[in-house]
């Protein structure tokens, strides 16, 4: 399975969610540019030795990411959505696309994405930490796809 994060910006979270990639055998595409440097203090600190272990593909922008992901479907993760992540059928296939932690995806990709789904939460609060909404996402995922191991 796949998780592409759009133009991540908190170090923090990109290394967790690769951290998560390696114990889940998760494939990890990031959208640059990126709001930090892959090769900060921080990132390194919390994906540790993980690095070595994880499937990571780069992209200079969302363009390059869909020629490159032409036959996978991209499934949106955003608060936006109607439909929640427990009521979807994933494929094994999935690329399962997270916004920036500081404004999500653009209006425009969300008009071209068909599959949008979301995490439920107490409508008082604004939104998850996007680590824990991969975490979330990712094992209901696999679990529907039989891949927990």
């Amino acid at each position: 399975m796949h998780i592409a994060l759009y133009k991540p910006d908190i170090p923090q979270n990109t290394a967790a969610i690769i951290r998560l990639g390696a114990c889940l055998n998760l494939k990890i595409h990031i959208i640059e540019p990126c709001g930090f440097n892959l090769h900060d203090s921080r990132f390194k600190r919390v994906v540790m030795d993980y690095l070595g272990m994880s499937r990571i593909f780069r992209y200079e922008d969302y363009d390059d990411f869909l020629k490159k992901n032409k036959d996978k479907r991209i499934v949106l993760m955003t608060t936006k959505a109607k439909k929640h992540y427990h009521k979807f059928k994933f494929k094994k296939n999935d690329m399962m696309l997270f916004g920036r932690e500081s404004a999500g995806v653009p209006e425009s990709l969300h008009k071209t994405i068909k599959n949008r789904i979301k995490v439920p939460m107490n409508r008082k609060t604004r939104s998850l930490n996007v680590a824990m909404s991969v975490a979330i996402i990712s094992a209901e995922a696999l679990r529907q796809n039989n891949l927990l191991k």
